[in-house]
C-alpha cells in the first residue's frame, strides 16, 4: 500500500466511524464529503422537532458537532473538542446540512468554524477548538493541583 493509499485508507475509516456511531445513526446524520480539515454532514429533521415545530437546538448543535469532530480527524493529527459555540441564526423545519471547515491552527489546537443550512438558507453557525492528541495526551498525563497538598 502506497503512503497516499493508507491516509485514504485512515479518512474511510474514520469516516465510517462517525457515519455509524450511536448517535449518528439514531439522528439520522449521514456523512456526504470530507476533506482533510473539513466534513459535510446531512440530518433529517424528522423526529427532532420541537413543540414549536422547528428543528430542536440540541439537534442542530449535536449536527455541527458531529461536522466538527469529523473535520478534525480526517487530517493527519486527532483532535478531540475542547470548546464550543453555536449561534441560531433563524429556525428550520427541514432536513439539515453542517459544513465544517478547519480556519486555524497552532502547535496544539485548531478552529473550526461549521455552518448549518436548510436547504441554501444559513440556520446557524458553529466554533469548535479541538486540541491536538498529541497535547491532549500530556493535558491528561499532568499531576493534580492537589498533589503534594498535605
Amino acid at each position: 500500500m502506497k503512503q497516499g493509499d493508507a491516509g485514504q485508507q485512515e479518512t474511510e475509516d474514520m469516516v465510517a466511524l462517525f457515519d455509524h456511531c450511536e448517535c449518528a445513526r439514531l439522528l439520522g446524520m449521514a456523512v456526504r464529503e470530507t476533506w482533510p480539515g473539513g466534513a459535510r454532514i446531512a440530518m433529517t429533521a424528522e423526529g427532532k422537532r420541537n413543540p414549536n415545530g422547528v428543528v430542536h437546538g440540541g439537534a442542530i448543535f449535536t449536527l455541527a458537532d458531529q461536522a466538527f469532530g469529523l473535520a478534525a480527524n480526517t487530517g493527519p493529527v486527532r483532535q478531540v473538542a475542547i470548546a464550543a459555540t453555536i449561534t441560531y441564526l433563524s429556525p428550520a423545519k427541514g432536513d439539515l446540512e453542517a459544513v465544517a471547515e478547519q480556519v486555524s491552527e497552532t502547535v496544539d489546537h485548531s478552529l473550526f468554524v461549521v455552518r448549518v443550512y436548510e436547504g441554501e438558507r444559513l440556520v446557524a453557525t458553529f466554533e469548535g477548538v479541538g486540541i491536538k492528541e498529541k497535547r491532549a495526551k500530556r493535558a491528561l498525563s499532568r499531576p493534580s493541583l492537589r498533589e503534594g497538598i498535605p
